[in-house]
């Protein structure tokens, strides 16, 4: 059974993490990359578009954009798992658990900058994971 109950929560915490992201050190150094990267979750079925320019990141839930400069497919539960830490999208990529089209190098740059968003996602899911403070 999928972590995620339904598509609302997938944009509420993958897509939160990233919104986050903007008022975060991070965001502008992830909007540097200068891309539409385009993702297309699954278990549930959750396309999102995150667009990074200039200095800022912009979350469409829903969004899909066949031109996005990268897209990215895999199962909504691997970007739980990402986003806490536990996951290696490299590795994902080379076992084809997730899969891409485009540049990847321009995803795995942006990697390591991620990695401090990473307890602010723990933190965002703790309440679904029944975890109180």
């Amino acid at each position: 059974m999928p972590f995620f109950k339904d598509t609302e929560e997938v944009y509420k915490y993958i897509g939160g993490v990233f919104r986050a992201a903007k008022d975060n050190e991070v965001g502008p150094k992830l909007a540097t990359a200068d891309i539409d990267l385009q993702i297309y979750y699954t278990d549930p079925e959750a396309p999102m578009l995150i667009k990074m320019h200039g200095d800022n990141i912009e979350v469409v839930d829903g969004g899909d954009n066949e031109d996005a400069d990268v897209k990215l497919f895999m199962p909504s539960d691997i970007a739980d798992k990402y986003w806490r830490g536990e996951y290696n999208l490299a590795v994902g990529l080379a076992k084809g658990h997730v899969k891409a089209k485009g540049p990847v190098n321009k995803i795995l740059k942006l990697v390591p900058l991620t990695k401090p968003l990473f307890p602010m996602y723990r933190e965002m899911i703790a309440e679904k994971d029944g975890v109180t403070a």
